[in-house]
């Protein structure tokens, strides 16, 4: 053993074997991706945070999401557990205990930094593809980004992305020449994907101000990496909205981060803790999407790990993309247990010394099958570790220890306050206002005729009759059938270009004025 195995240039540790072989993590090949794997209880969130807290000292930053609460102790200095001193003296260290920078995120804005994402940064793409909609959907939400790019409307929240689909609808004679058929059932069928997103929380994550990807790219005045926390024990009862999140993010730093091809170390390392959460039913875009990305973010300088119990629960497009590989037990009680030690056994490049499917069955705690890539990307015989113990402290940290942390974060201000500027919603709001309020006469008293009864006869009486079944002038207020009826009474004045119809459209006016 060497004197300060922590300390070897361009590695992490990860731990030792037996006969005092350390196994590290090369930092070259960390943006080669990983998986971290093993039955509950077995060490993954140990080996998790070990890595993490490696790749902060070597100046990389890192993104996990936390979704049991229990590596939000990243922020704190090590607790000198027995089990910890006693592992560090068994492979030959001095537990020496530490904390590290952190920045805490949310998603709901409760436990972190809010994170938001504005709607025109997420794009009709990526949109059509997580609301799942089909060709004609899909073409008539790009429709109405075309229109509102044109027309000046800005798309920050899903309140703006309703308006704009409203008025497409509403629209939709005039804009048939130049976009083609909309139909307003495509529009209604977007609209409901819209509610199963927003009954999710979407309304939290859609809007300003938006995060800038940057501030994921950070190191304190020591040179190391900031860990950035995302508090996802509430967020993964949202899968939906999980998945737009993640979607959005690997789809952000794909785009804006240049490419860089092989470093010396990653500039930011991704861990997914329960990763089975993520992969379960998830939308068919979403797993094409992590695809896509795992196989082409490596030339960003992006390293991608996930942490799962099983195997067989990452899908094999992406298993086969992961080459730093760490293996706690798996119990084989069911037929599709056997199976999955089976296949995390045949992963690896074995090691004569053992048999590695008897192995996986015989870890202990904290013990692991490690395999990782060398210097050229070669996979390294597997071996059997003892898992270095993290520096800081393993499980979770108060509100008030996390309050603390958010006063004095970096970061402090800059997301916390939601702003709401005037955007697609407020500038078709006001254009319908308008319409209304120079279309009709104004309010007229009780004892005189309204301008279309004045003239008397049957177009009065249906101008009266339709007009008065709009209650206010605000198109906001109005029901669904209200507005059905104003979008029939005016495309009949369009079509037909009688003064019979224009004459009925003046009295619905006049009657809505009212």
């Amino acid at each position: 053993m060497t004197d300060d195995p922590n300390a070897s240039p361009g590695k992490i540790l990860v731990g030792a074997n037996a006969d005092g072989v350390y196994s590290y993590l090369t930092l070259s090949v960390g943006n080669r991706h990983g998986l971290i794997a093993g039955a509950t209880g077995g060490g993954k969130t140990v080996t998790l945070q070990k890595l993490a807290e490696g790749f902060s000292n070597a100046g990389t930053s890192v993104f996990l999401a936390d979704v049991k609460g229990d590596l939000a102790g990243l922020s704190q200095p090590g607790q000198p557990r027995q089990a910890f001193v006693d592992r560090a003296l068994e492979i030959g260290l001095a537990y020496a205990p530490d904390r590290f920078p952190t920045i805490f995120w949310d998603l709901f804005g409760e436990q972190g930094h809010p994170v938001r994402a504005t709607i025109s940064e997420m794009g009709p793409l990526l949109l059509a593809r997580l609301l799942e909609l089909n060709d004609v959907q899909e073409g008539v939400l790009n429709v109405v980004f075309r229109v509102a790019d044109e027309q000046g409307l800005l798309l920050l929240d899903l309140k703006d992305l309703r308006a704009a689909l409203t008025y497409v609808a509403d629209n939709a004679g005039r804009l048939k020449t130049k976009y083609g058929n909309v139909a307003p059932a495509t529009v209604g069928a977007i609209q409901r994907q819209l509610l199963v997103l927003e009954s999710q929380g979407a309304e939290s994550f859609f809007g300003e101000p938006a995060l800038d990807i940057a501030d994921f790219l950070r190191v304190d005045r020591d040179g190391r990496g900031v860990i950035n926390i995302l508090a996802a024990d509430k967020l993964m009862r949202s899968p939906r909205l999980y998945a737009t999140f993640l979607l959005w993010l690997l789809s952000e730093l794909f785009e804006q981060l240049p490419e860089v091809g092989d470093l010396d170390k990653p500039k930011l390392v991704f861990f997914f803790d329960e990763a089975h959460l993520l992969f379960d039913d998830a939308p068919k875009a979403l797993l094409t999407a992590i695809e896509q990305v795992v196989r082409l973010i490596r030339s960003k300088g992006v390293g991608v790990y996930f942490v799962t119990q099983n195997p067989l629960d990452v899908p094999d497009s992406v298993l086969g993309q992961l080459g730093n590989r760490v293996q706690h037990a798996l119990r084989a009680f069911t037929p599709r247990d056997q199976k999955a030690v089976r296949a995390a056994a045949e992963t690896f490049r074995q090691n004569p010394a053992f048999d590695t499917a008897e192995a996986i069955l015989q870890l202990a705690v904290g013990e692991a099958l490690v395999s990782m890539l060398d210097a050229k990307s070669a996979p390294q015989i597997v071996d059997r570790v003892l898992i270095a113990p993290p520096s800081a402290r393993v499980g979770p940290i108060t509100a008030e220890e996390r309050a603390a942390a958010l006063a004095q974060s970096p970061l402090r201000g800059k997301y916390d306050t939601p702003i709401d500027r005037e955007s697609a919603f407020e500038v078709l709001q006001k254009r319908a206002e308008g319409h209304l309020n120079s279309a009709g006469a104004g309010p007229a008293r009780a004892d005189e005729p309204t301008q279309a009864s004045a003239g008397g006869g049957i177009i009065g009486t249906i101008g009266g009759v339709v007009g008065g079944l709009f209650k206010r002038g605000n198109p906001k207020r109005m029901s669904t059938g209200e507005l059905a009826v104003r979008s029939a009474v005016q495309s009949a004045a369009r079509s037909i270009g009688t003064q019979i119809a224009k004459e009925v459209l003046r009295g619905v006016l006049g009657g809505i004025s009212r």
